[in-house]
C-alpha cells in the first residue's frame, strides 16, 4: 500500500560540514573522501581598497630635509675638532658647511609644511615625548650656535667688513662657545628624524625602529666627511678622511643588523625597484668613497671626487628609506603580516610562562 505523493521521496543527504584549509567533507566519511576546494586563498585587501596605514604626506622636500640635517651636524662635528686641533681652514670650512646646509634644510622642511608660521607653532611649547616636537627645539638650539660661528667666519674671510660695529668683539668672544654648542646639538639633529620616522606605525620605519638612529648618523658622518674632502685642503682633511672611513663602516653595518633585526615582510619594501635601487647604490658608492678616502684621500683631485661620491651615497641611503616607507603603505600585506607574526610570538611566549608556572 503506497501513500500518494511519498513514492518520489528521498532521504536528505548528510549535512556537510567546513574542513580547515577551505575543504568540505561528508559527515562521517572517514578520511575526507570526496573533499572539493570551495574557499580561495586570503588575499590581503583593505576595507573599500583604502590602505590600512595612512600613507605619510611627505615628498622629496623631507628627503632633502633628511639629507642635509645629517650633513649639517656632521659638519658642526668636525669644525669643533679643526677648532680644537689647530686646523683653521678645516674649522671655517665646515662651520659655513653646517650653516648653509642647515638653513637649505630648513628652507625644505618649511616648503613641505606650506606656511612658515607652522614651525613657529611648534616652539610655542616642548613635549619630551613628542619626536617632532623635540625636533624642532634642537633644530633652533643647533642653528644658533652654528650661525654665530658662521657669521664669525665670514666676517674674518672679508676683512671685518660686515656692518657689525660694537657687536664683532662680542662675536668673537662668542665664536669658539657657539661651535661647542653646535657641536653638542649635531648627533640628536642628525638622528632625531630617524626617531621622528620609526616612531610611527609605518610598517617599514617602525620594524627597523631599534636601527635607523645607527644608520642615519652613520650615514651623516659620510656626507660630512665627504663634504669637507671637497673644501678643504688634504693637509688638515685628515679628521675628515677618518671619519669617512668609520661613517661608511658604521651605515653598512647598521644597514646589515637594521634588516636582521627586522620582520622580513616589513623589510621588503627595502628591496621593491625603486627604493631597494638607491640603496643598492648607495652601498656601492659608499664602499667606492670610503676606499678612495682611505687609500688615495692624500691627493686633492681623488680626495674631492671620492667626497662627491660619498655625498651620492648619503643622499641615496636618505631617499630610499623614505621613499620605502612610503611604499610600505600601498599593500596591506606589509601592516598585517607582521602583526599576525608578532602575535603567534606572544601567544608561544604565554603558553612557554604557562607552562614554566605550572611545573613550579
Amino acid at each position: 500500500m503506497t501513500v500518494s505523493g511519498f513514492d518520489d521521496y528521498r532521504p536528505p543527504e548528510p549535512p556537510r560540514r567546513r574542513k580547515l584549509g577551505g575543504k568540505l567533507r561528508r559527515a562521517g566519511t572517514g578520511e575526507g573522501r570526496g573533499e572539493v576546494p570551495v574557499v580561495p586563498e586570503a588575499e590581503f585587501t583593505s576595507y573599500y581598497g583604502r590602505p590600512v596605514v595612512k600613507p605619510p604626506p611627505w615628498g622629496d622636500p623631507i628627503a632633502v630635509y633628511l639629507f642635509l640635517g645629517g650633513v649639517a651636524g656632521g659638519s658642526a662635528l668636525l669644525g669643533v675638532g679643526g677648532q680644537l686641533t689647530g686646523r683653521p681652514i678645516l674649522c671655517r670650512n665646515s662651520r659655513l658647511a653646517a650653516l648653509a646646509a642647515v638653513g637649505v634644510g630648513a628652507v625644505a622642511l618649511v616648503a613641505d609644511l606650506g606656511r612658515p608660521e607652522r614651525f613657529l607653532n611648534m616652539l610655542r611649547t616642548i613635549k619630551p615625548t613628542s619626536p617632532m616636537s623635540l625636533g624642532s627645539w634642537i633644530l633652533t638650539a643647533f642653528s644658533a650656535g652654528a650661525g654665530v660661528s658662521a657669521v664669525s667666519e665670514i666676517d674674518r674671510m672679508t676683512g671685518s667688513r660686515l656692518p657689525l660695529g660694537p657687536l664683532r668683539r662680542l662675536l668673537r668672544v662668542l665664536e669658539g662657545p657657539a661651535g661647542v654648542e653646535a657641536a653638542v646639538f649635531a648627533a640628536p639633529l642628525s638622528v632625531y628624524t630617524a626617531v621622528l620616522l620609526s616612531d610611527t606605525a609605518n610598517p617599514t620605519w617602525n620594524a627597523a625602529r631599534e636601527d635607523l638612529p645607527f644608520v642615519f648618523v652613520s650615514s651623516a658622518s659620510l656626507a660630512a666627511a665627504g663634504l669637507a674632502m671637497i673644501t678643504t685642503p688634504a693637509e688638515e682633511a685628515g679628521p675628515a678622511r677618518a671619519l669617512a672611513v668609520l661613517g661608511v663602516a658604521g651605515e653598512l653595518t647598521a644597514i646589515r643588523f637594521m634588516e636582521k633585526n627586522m620582520d622580513p615582510v616589513a623589510a621588503e619594501p627595502l628591496h621593491l625597484d625603486g627604493p631597494g635601487r638607491m640603496l643598492a647604490w648607495s652601498e656601492r658608492l659608499a664602499v667606492a668613497g670610503g676606499a678612495g678616502a682611505l687609500i688615495g684621500g692624500r691627493h686633492r683631485l681623488t680626495a674631492a671626487i671620492s667626497g662627491v661620491v660619498l655625498l651620492g651615497a648619503s643622499a641615496l641611503t636618505r631617499f630610499g628609506i623614505l621613499r620605502a616607507g612610503i611604499r610600505s603603505t600601498e599593500n596591506p600585506r606589509y601592516t598585517i603580516e607582521p602583526q599576525k607574526s608578532r602575535l603567534a610570538a606572544r601567544r608561544r611566549a604565554g603558553v612557554i610562562h604557562d607552562s614554566i608556572t605550572t611545573s613550579e
